[in-house]
């Protein structure tokens, strides 16, 4: 199918004829480059794209939708919210999205509406998307729907049946064993947590990386307190914390509620981290700039987001393939001023520091 030029219906716009006798080839060479086709030669391909970047030409999506069958547009369903960690990672999915060749389309859901996903699903399978992203942090109960395209869940248990669905996690787990370790490495005994809503998956994540630290080196789990992801929820976590009278280390999960925490912290007359220490999650832009600077680890929205558009893209244009696994996302520990060794005169001696080994790379701001 001969292509349609790029610059709409304006008088002298470049055409696919154009593009062919500049480079010396036929229109549907031109076709076949544009469209991603096989058995073009390098050198043909690359005689093509300069012509049409001579001429100021680009395929018309439209034309390039109908010779390839495939809209080159891929669906997103994520949450309506304004978080730092939702809204970072489908921003990162944009990115790669973009980078791929391909236009996005969101639906947004809403907390609460345990249809929303469903609902989103068909909406962009109507509009004719080639491959969807689910991107829904919160459990609003399973999801009984099958989709004939490829579909890339990211940070959730796949809820989708399929042959084409493919997985990508955040590595929450990861980071949050990473951030309780590093305040056992400190030679804090044990360390609290200032959990997440459980209803979203990542909390889930959090709390379980955090355990899993505790238990792989024998240490007793304090009860857990759960906050809503905000600075005022920390805030009241933290009065909390205080007033128990035997907590040296706190790790909170998200960077919000540990802002919030070390304010009642402040107020309560404990110092941090001389008394108390603090790990957040996420290294929001502000985390630097408080007092203390804190400590966090930093979630690798754009690394998830290029894997798992990495593996949705190969699953769109190459049905036939074996899925490809996806790859574990990188940890990386910022260490700030928030942390440090326990109060030597405190309610718990100094651990020491006998099982330190295996630390994730960390990074100093």
């Amino acid at each position: 199918m001969t292509p349609v030029g790029g610059q709409g219906s304006s008088p002298g716009a470049p055409r696919a004829v154009d593009v062919a006798r500049l480079a010396g080839v036929s229109q549907k060479t031109v076709s076949r480059v544009f469209n991603g086709e096989r058995y073009v030669s390098a050198d043909v391909r690359e005689r093509v794209l300069q012509a049409a970047e001579h001429l100021g030409y680009r395929l018309n999506g439209a034309a390039r939708a109908l010779a390839s069958g495939r809209t080159r547009s891929i669906g997103v369903v994520a949450l309506g919210t304004a978080l730092y960690g939702p809204a970072s990672l489908l921003i990162g999915v944009e990115r790669a999205a973009r980078d791929a060749g391909y236009a996005l389309r969101v639906v947004n859901t809403l907390e609460g509406d345990p249809g929303g996903v469903a609902g989103a699903v068909e909406s962009l399978l109507d509009q004719g998307v080639d491959g969807i992203v689910v991107s829904e942090p919160i459990d609003e109960g399973s999801v009984s729907l099958s989709v004939d395209i490829p579909v890339l869940v990211l940070g959730a248990p796949a809820a989708f049946g399929g042959p084409r669905a493919v997985a990508a996690g955040v590595g929450a787990e990861s980071l949050a064993r990473a951030a309780t370790e590093h305040l056992l490495d400190l030679g804090h005994l044990t360390v609290h947590h200032l959990a997440g809503p459980q209803r979203w998956f990542a909390a889930r994540d959090r709390l379980q990386g955090w355990r899993s630290a505790l238990v792989a080196r024998d240490r007793p789990q304090p009860p857990v307190i759960e906050g809503d992801w905000s600075a005022s929820s920390g805030y009241t976590a933290g009065h909390e914390l205080a007033a128990a009278g035997d907590v040296t280390a706190v790790f909170a999960a998200n960077d919000d509620m540990a802002v919030g925490l070390i304010r009642a912290l402040l107020e309560a007359g404990l110092r941090v981290p001389e008394d108390v220490s603090v790990v957040g999650f996420d290294d929001i832009p502000v985390s630097a700039y408080v007092t203390p600077p804190l400590t966090t680890v930093r979630q690798p929205f754009d690394a998830v987001a290029q894997e798992g558009l990495r593996l949705l893209v190969q699953a769109i244009e190459k049905p036939d393939a074996e899925p490809a696994p996806a790859g574990d996302p990188p940890v990386e520990l910022v260490v700030r001023a928030s942390t440090a060794p326990p109060p030597t005169d405190g309610p718990y001696p100094a651990a020491g520091s006998r099982d330190s080994a295996h630390a994730p790379p960390a990074t100093t701001d």
